[in-house]
This record gives structure tokens, sequence and C-alpha cells, in this order.
């Protein structure tokens, strides 16, 4: 049977052409011009005319091209690489650069259509030398428009960021309680006791010890993971003293591999329990054959501020379709947890067959102090 592979992405839901492709800032820019020439003649009819004739046509479109190109070029490359990393001087400069270069190839405009038309400027536009044309009518037009631009992208993402993060403190809610109340059930909580207390007469070097991990496994889920974002070491932590209480209410018949990478890692911050849904969703679905070997490898790895997590276990045949649910959460709510804390920063690769489920999940990490920073500024 062919492996099953989940790739999710950030844009999963299909859109409307019109939408995807941004085809409706075309009429935009045409009304926005249109409206900037009646301001500047104080007559609609005789702009709607002045549009039907070839020099002034060739005049609008010239403001209409590059003056769109100008502005795409800020919103889409200038600011994400200048403005919002905090480059201000690199970022007026390229900016004030691009007004006077989009200004520029609009006053050419001027000369192209009059040499179109055969005429002079002055006999078409009323404007004898390029000096006047760029400052009276190119210049602001291109300012106006940049600034309009900017200021309805602005607009745009602080309202972005607001409902995201809105839905991020709601998810964050319904993921800790959906966790607590995984976490703290009777099955789990008596289980672990009944294991610690088996050991007490057998091992109680071995006893001593889990009862600690049971005592920081309870600390962490109820006081060490309240904020946004936490210590990548406190999760790793975390993780070690759960696999190893799970590793107790195993049979003789499960090997479980597990590879953390040890190095320091409290200058990286991490969400609470987002790896955690993948690890607990091994040891929760991973087979009980009594006749063959039942395994559960993990591994976690870190190569700078990428965070690469592989999570494997053996399956029967029939819990192919059960062990998409990961825990009771779902693939959706995983996702969707995932889009909202690590949007466009993560990568998911899931893989199920009859025998094996296999997660890998990569994460860009930010710096605690960093991420110290985003969360006082929300």
């Amino acid at each position: 049977m062919q492996p099953t592979m989940y790739a999710l992405s950030d844009n999963s839901v299909s859109q409307n052409w019109f939408f995807k492709y941004r085809i409706y800032h075309l009429p935009f820019w045409f009304l926005y011009h249109y409206l900037w020439w009646v301001v500047t003649l104080g007559n609609p009819l005789k702009v709607l005319q002045s549009m039907t004739v070839l020099p002034y046509a060739l005049k609008y479109s010239f403001y209409v091209i590059f003056q769109a190109m100008a502005v795409y070029f800020n919103l889409y490359f200038l600011m994400p690489r200048y403005l919002e990393k905090n480059r201000f001087a690199v970022y007026i400069s390229y900016l004030l650069f691009t007004i006077v270069i989009a200004t520029l190839c609009i006053v050419g405009g001027y000369y192209f259509s009059a040499y179109a038309s055969g005429q002079t400027i002055y006999n078409l536009f009323g404007e004898s030398a390029c000096f006047n044309t760029f400052f009276s009518n190119a210049l602001p037009s291109t300012v106006a428009s940049m600034t309009l631009a900017m200021s309805i992208k602005l607009t745009k993402n602080w309202i972005q960021t607001r409902q995201r993060q809105q839905l991020l403190e709601t998810e964050k809610l319904e993921t800790e309680l959906k966790f607590l109340r995984n976490q703290f059930n009777p099955h789990f909580l008596f289980n672990t006791i009944n294991s610690i207390f088996f050991l007490i007469h057998k091992n109680p070097d071995m006893a001593s010890d889990s009862l600690a991990k049971f005592s920081e496994l309870l600390r962490y889920q109820l006081y060490e993971c309240n904020d946004q974002q936490i210590p990548l070491g406190k999760e790793i932590s975390y993780l070690q003293n759960f696999i190893e209480l799970q590793k107790l209410r195993q049979s003789g018949n499960m090997e479980v591999t597990v590879d953390l990478d040890s190095t320091y890692t409290d200058h990286l911050a991490i969400a609470p329990f987002i790896v955690m849904t993948f690890v607990e969703n091994a040891f929760k679905h991973v087979s009980r054959h009594s006749d063959r070997a039942n395994w559960i490898r993990i591994q976690l790895i870190l190569d700078g501020s990428c965070l690469t997590l592989f999570v494997a276990n053996s399956l029967a045949a029939e819990q192919g379709n059960e062990v998409v649910k990961y825990g009771g959460i779902g693939l959706q709510n995983v996702q969707r947890r995932l889009d909202l804390l690590y949007a466009g920063q993560y990568s998911l690769t899931i893989q199920h067959d009859t025998t094996s489920f296999n997660v890998a999940l990569r994460l860009n990490l930010a710096e605690m102090s960093q991420a110290i920073r985003l969360q006082v500024a929300y």
C-alpha cells in the first residue's frame, strides 16, 4: 500500500482568480488617477474626453504604470527588506530614489506623448520645461500615491496583526485546556503513580527519580508554560520527563529510541506544547503487537535557530485512520496553531501507511530576547 502524505502549507484554500492575482488593483489605479486628474482640472467630463485623445491617454498610462511599479516595489521589496527590519536610513534613501526615478519616467511620458502626436509639450500640456513638469504635476502625484498605498498597507498589517493575536490567544487557551485534560486524566495519573509505586520496592532509586520527573512535569504544565514563548530548554526538559514517564508504562516489547539535541538552547524561544502533540501521538497510537517488535523513534535536531523534529512509530493495520487525529486535537487544529504562531516559518510533512507513522516538523525559532519584545509589543 502506498503511503499517504500530507503537505501542509499556508495557502491551503484556493482563492478566486480575481483576488488571487490581484486583478482588482487595476480598476483602483485607473480610478485613483482619474480622480487626481479631475482634482487638477476641476471638470470630470473634460477628463473623460481627454482620455480618448491619444497624447493625453499616453500621458495617463505613464502615470498609471510607473506609479504602480513604484508602489509595489516599495510595498513588496523595500518595506519587508528594510522598514520591517528597522533599517530606517537605508529604507528612506531607497524610497526617495524610487520616487525620483518613477517621477522622471512619468515626465518622460510627457515627451513621448508629444513626440507620438507630433506636437510640442507646451502646445499639449502648457508646460515649457521638464523642471516645471517634474515639480508641478508628476512629483506631487507620485508622493501622494506612495503615501496612500503605504497607509493602506500599514493599516491592513496592523488589523491583521491584531486579529492574529486575538486568534492566537484563543487558540493557546483552547490548546492548553485540551492538553491539561488529556494529560491530567485518571488513566494517565493512576498508571504513572502505579508504575512509580511498584518501582519503590523494586528499584527505590529509579522510583525517586521518576517521582521527581513526574513532579517537574506537573509543575511545568501548571506554572511554567503560561507565556506565549518560553526558553527552548524548558520545552526539551519537559519532553524528556514526559518520555521517561511514558516509558515506565510501556511493556517490555516496546523499543523507544530518543535523540534530543542537548546543546545550549535557552537563548531560543518556542511556543509551549508546539512539538508535544506529535510526541504524545506516537505513544498514544503506537502498535501493541505481541508477536513482533513495537517501536517509537524521536529525534530533535538544532541547526542554528532551525529546529527539526522527527517522530515515527509503528502502527497496527487497523490504526491508519485513527492516528491522524493527533490526540483528540485534529490535523486542522495543529496546522491552525502552527499557522498562527509560525506563519511562513515552518514546514510539516506527515506520512503513514499500514505499518508506520512519520512526522517531520521544521521550525525557524526566534531569539528569546526578540520573542519577549514581541510579547510586550502585543
